[in-house]
């Protein structure tokens, strides 16, 4: 009912097939809670280490396909779309009767011991402790899944590697108040505060994520440790990687944890007014600036402001203040602020860096980025206002907006998009000045009238403004059936071979 590690060789061959050289993945970290719906949202990890127990292959720990399971395989893998909570206690329970067959004989294997060596102390045992004091079990059996875990994923890893393909992975910017680093290392977050973003493209009133913001004062104090440390675990999967929300690492949208909505935020840290600089401009403070709790004795003007009740001159000077302060005032600050974590976290692995520079983005974001060979976002339904450029990554949709199905839908009352207009937009991304393409698996599909998905306005894979939506996208057949698709191939190959001769003339 749900994809596995071991999977990922379909992808893998289909790839090297066609001649493309990334993979990119959403987050595989665990997320596991109680097996519930809300569990199903990748972005809310309980360790940014430990891998998720889902995608285990259950056959190399031991359990046998036999009638009762393959009955139940087919059962689950009929269904559109993904349960994830009965697919959860379904597997999870196989996986713990393999652990109570044979977890004794496995813990004596030599490579067992060597990744517990190896991991106990940047990460393994306080997740391992963590997950058994929850579940009221055992540590070793925490231990002994994700070394089964590791291991299938190193495995796709070098395999991918050898077929000349490169997995992409992905960096959410958030850790949630209940994993087992905050847990553990509370001193790391804010606990008192919850991030999000302003309104923006994906959301008018702004979004709540839900993730204590970081204390990078604290994390400081020792070079960014734990950040290193969670780089370089990525790279022994990973050659490039999504920073998820770059713009956290400059400033970061933080919630009052009390209020817990988007349109309530500030931004931390930022250069606030101070109470005279308001009253020297004759501005009144209510419905037009809030506290700054980072800064004592600091207002930020709120994101949605009241200014009706404003003198035409009030208003010109509160219009000219916002302005300043969103998009001018902290630039510097901003950009001295970023630079004293970026470059040391990108220090940590040789993995390709690629940031995530969508929604509120300050003037310094795109010259920091460009100084540490960080690779943009370029999407046509979030224009910049600039030409794009060569260091970037060019999307014809991602997961949290629609595809490209329904975004021609959206603009031609419903109609669905042809395959010769989906290629045409595919080959124009190719062609364009960004080092990489990287398309959603929908979007390529819809190149090909026998394969593309017939209730396409359920291809969307995640809503960012709604915190408790469930990911249930599947893809609707075997992924081992893209080595057969002919006509899908030979389009992707083309493209791609027209392409490059195209950059190389």
């Amino acid at each position: 009912g749900i994809g596995e590690f071991l999977d990922l060789r379909h992808v893998i061959d289909w790839a090297a097939a066609t001649g493309q050289c990334i993979i990119q993945m959403l987050p595989v970290t665990d997320t596991t809670r109680k097996g519930e719906w809300k569990d199903s949202y990748p972005y809310s990890p309980v360790s940014s280490f430990a891998l998720h127990p889902l995608y285990v292959n259950l056959q190399r720990l031991g359990v046998k396909a036999d009638a009762s399971f393959k009955k139940l395989q087919k059962e689950l893998n009929a269904l559109p779309e993904l349960d994830y909570p009965r697919v959860f206690k379904e597997k999870m329970a196989l996986i713990r009767k393999a652990f109570a067959r044979n977890g004794a004989k496995d813990m004596q294997e030599a490579s067992f011991k060597k990744f517990c060596k190896e991991n106990d102390s940047v990460w393994l045992k306080e997740y391992a402790l963590f997950c058994a004091e929850r579940d009221g079990d055992s540590p070793d059996f925490w231990r002994w899944i994700q070394w089964h875990l590791d291991s299938q994923f190193y495995e796709m890893a070098t395999y991918a590697r050898s077929k000349g393909v490169h997995f992409k992975g992905d960096l959410p910017i958030g850790v949630s108040a209940d994993s087992a680093e905050a847990h553990w290392h509370p001193e790391l977050f804010n606990l008192d505060s919850i991030t999000g973003a302003p309104p923006d493209f994906f959301s008018a009133d702004g979004q709540c994520w839900g993730f204590p913001t970081y204390n990078w004062e604290v994390m400081a104090t020792d070079e960014y440790a734990w950040w290193k440390a969670r780089l370089r675990h990525m790279s022994r999967y990973f050659d490039a990687f999504r920073i998820d929300h770059i713009l956290g690492f400059f400033r970061i949208w933080e919630i009052p944890i009390e209020i817990a909505k988007g349109l309530f935020g500030h931004f931390n840290p930022a250069l606030s007014y101070t109470e005279d600089e308001i009253k020297s401009m004759y501005l009144p403070f209510d419905g037009l600036f809030h506290p700054d709790p980072r800064c004592e004795g600091g207002w930020q003007p709120l994101i949605t402001p009241d200014t009706s009740k404003l003198e035409w001159w009030q208003k010109e000077r509160f219009d000219a203040l916002y302005n300043d302060f969103f998009y001018h005032r902290n630039d510097g600050f901003w950009r001295r602020n970023a630079m004293r974590k970026l470059p040391e976290l990108l220090s940590a692995s040789g993995m390709l860096a690629c940031g995530e520079d969508l929604g509120m983005v300050p003037d310094c974001v795109n010259g920091v980025m460009s100084e540490l060979g960080i690779l943009s976002l370029e999407m046509k339904m979030m224009d910049k206002g600039r030409p794009w450029e060569a260091l970037s990554v060019c999307a014809t949709s991602s997961h949290d907006s629609e595809t490209l199905r329904m975004q021609y839908a959206m603009a031609n009352n419903g109609e669905d998009m042809p395959c010769d207009k989906v290629k045409e937009c595919l080959y124009e991304h190719l062609g364009s000045v960004s080092m990489l393409a990287v398309f959603p698996l929908q979007d390529y599909l819809a190149m090909d009238e026998g394969l593309r998905r017939k209730d396409f306005m359920n291809e969307r894979i995640n809503y960012p403004a709604d915190s408790n939506h469930h990911w249930r996208y599947r893809v609707h057949f075997d992924l081992s059936d893209l080595k057969d698709a002919e006509g899908l191939n030979g389009n992707i190959r083309h493209m791609l071979e027209s392409s490059r001769r195209k950059m190389n003339n």
